[in-house]
């Protein structure tokens, strides 16, 4: 094994996540708001779960989306 061909891919694979996540996220807000679904003043719990099944790794992240 590599370490710094881990730590790259690693930090690519959280850059994608990180990125996709954020402009999904924002698309789903604002749509709710558009169809009157929520307020737009909200705090939104949210939870993601990384898996990596060779590993047997599962670790569940709860956090909150503050909208306002």
């Amino acid at each position: 094994m590599d370490e710094e061909t881990l730590n790259l891919s690693i930090r690519k694979f959280l850059k994608m996540v990180g990125v996709n996540s954020q402009r999904d996220i924002e698309q789903a807000v604002a749509g709710a708001i558009s169809s009157g679904a929520i307020a737009g003043t909200e705090k939104l719990a949210a939870t993601v779960t990384l898996e990596i099944a060779a590993l047997q790794l599962k670790v569940k992240f709860d956090g909150v989306i503050t909208l306002q």
